[in-house]
This record gives C-alpha cells, structure tokens and sequence, in this order.
C-alpha cells in the first residue's frame, strides 16, 4: 500500500519541483518582461499537442467544465500571479501563495465533505512559516492590489484543484488535462495583446529553446502528471505538493545562478518539507453527511 501510494505521490511531486524551475528559465532564457506571453506559449502549444495526440475532443458538459478549469487552473492562476509578482517583492508573493492548502482544506471540506483535521492545519500554518523563512526578506514593501492577486492565485488554484476532484471526467488523462491547457492558453490571448502587445519580432535560439522546455516539459508532461496525481490522492495531498515549488527555485538560485543560501534559508526548506511528508500521511476522512448514503449517479454528458 505505501509503495503504491508513494508511486503516485512522487510523480506527482516531480510536476512542482519542474515549475520551480521556471523562474530560472525565464530570466535566463526569454525574452524580458513577456510573463503573459510565456503563459501563453507554455499552455497553449502543450494543450493543442495532447488534443492532436489524444484525438479527442469535450463532450456534453465538459465544454464548459474544461473552460471553468482552464480559467482556474491555467489563465486566471497565470495572470493574478503575473500581477502578485510584478507588484510584491518575490518573498511576499510566494509567502501569500503558500496559504494555497488551506484554501485547498477549506473547499474540499465544502465541497468533497472532506474533514479538517488538525493535522492538516497544522501542517499548512509549518508550511507557510517554512516559505517565510525560505523567501521572505526584512523590509519588504507591501501593495494592496498585489497582495489581492497574491491571495487570489492561491484561490483560484485551490478551487481549480477541488473542482478537477469533483468533476470526474470520463476522458483519458491527457486528453482533459490538454483541454485545460488549450482552454486556458486561449483565455490568455487577449489579456497578453493588451497588457504587453504584439510578440516579439524576433527571438533568438535561446528564446525558443526556453519555450519548448517551459511547453513541453513545464506543461505537456508536468500537468498530465499533476492532474493524474489528482484523480488518485485527495486534493489536500496534492496541494501540498505546490510548496515544492519554492524549494525548488531557491535550491536552484544557489546552485545554478550562485545566490546565497542563509541557514534560515535551509531550516525554512525543511520545515516546508516536513509539513510536505507530515500532509502526505494522512487518510481523507469525509463528513458523516457524505457518508450517510452513495454519491450521486453522474449525469448522461459525464458518460459520453
């Protein structure tokens, strides 16, 4: 049972971790100030590429559903943290978006009648300490409208997280994750148009190398793994998995771009690394009312 579990939960994981490293691929290898124009170039080639490879297409209620999650989780999640990260220091935005669990706890208790344990607050309140001390940097200057975005990215994630779990699709994997992508790389057209213009006249061999990795790997195979990770676990357990991110990206900064590393630094990586294992071992528990009597049968466009 634990080798299974754990045959999920690391796959799973490996999706975070690859996200950490987009900060360092965008600095070093795109074009600057284009946030939105990555979003769409990493989203939108990979979902149209899983579409093209899975040959099928929403049907029924799911051309509604896949466009409420590609909003959630792909093009609102992108543009509100492209606002959080151009408007707060990076501490600050990474520190808000850690309280993504606990949102994530919140809805699915809403939702999924899954039970808030201690535990599980617990271990978001050592997560989001753990981000603090990994990120956060004296005398950090706040603004409302970021803060808002800050918290709205960890919203939006969290409610995309729970919905993906409650509309269980009928569809393979890849085929709803490529709806996502699609979906919410189309939503993010005309924000981009507006916010940063026309593309880039010209982009050179390192630009383009950048978005193939942020397309392919970044969102082709790392939300196939994230959202296959979510059809098996609860989704308390996979937004935990979210904290990696920062790990990930500060662990990289020293290695790769030669930043320091502070010892605060490395307790704040193994707090958010305890509460990550402290997360993962805990059973879902549903409410009495979900249990008191079979779910409901789904509806005929669910099995279509």
């Amino acid at each position: 049972m634990l080798r299974h579990r754990l045959g999920i939960v690391l796959p799973t994981a490996l999706a975070p971790a690859v996200w950490g490293s987009t900060y360092l691929v965008t600095t070093e290898l795109l074009p600057p100030d284009r946030p939105l124009l990555a979003g769409v170039l990493r989203c939108l080639p990979a979902g149209l590429l899983l579409v093209a490879l899975t040959r099928r297409l929403p049907r029924g209620d799911w051309w509604w559903r896949a466009l409420v999650l590609g909003a959630l989780n792909i093009a609102l999640f992108q543009a509100l943290l492209f606002v959080a990260a151009y408007r707060l220091p990076g501490g600050i935005a990474a520190t808000v978006g850690a309280v993504q669990p606990l949102v994530t706890a919140a809805l699915s208790a809403a939702l999924l009648g899954e039970r808030i344990t201690l535990r599980t607050v617990l271990s978001g309140i050592a997560g989001v300490a753990g981000v603090s001390l990994l990120v956060l940097r004296a005398g950090a200057r706040l603004d409302a409208v970021g803060l808002a975005a800050a918290v709205g990215s960890a919203v939006v994630m969290a409610a995309g997280l729970v919905l993906a779990k409650r509309w269980v699709s009928p569809a393979p994997v890849l085929a709803t994750t490529g709806w996502q992508l699609t979906a919410g790389g189309l939503l993010l057209v005309p924000a981009t148009l507006v916010v940063e213009g026309a593309p880039p006249s010209h982009l050179t061999g390192t630009n383009v190398l950048g978005y193939l990795y942020l397309s392919l790997v970044g969102a082709a195979l790392t939300y196939v793994l994230w959202f296959r990770g979510l059809r098996a676990l609860p989704p308390n357990s996979v937004s935990f998995l979210a904290l990696l991110s920062p790990v990930v990206a500060t662990a990289l900064g020293w290695l790769v771009l030669g930043q320091d590393l502070t010892p605060l630094q490395v307790l704040g990586a193994l707090v958010v690394l305890g509460s990550l294992v402290a997360a993962q071992r805990q059973r879902p528990r549903t409410t009495a009312a979900t249990q008191a009597g079979p779910a409901p049968k789904p509806s005929v466009h669910e099995n279509v």
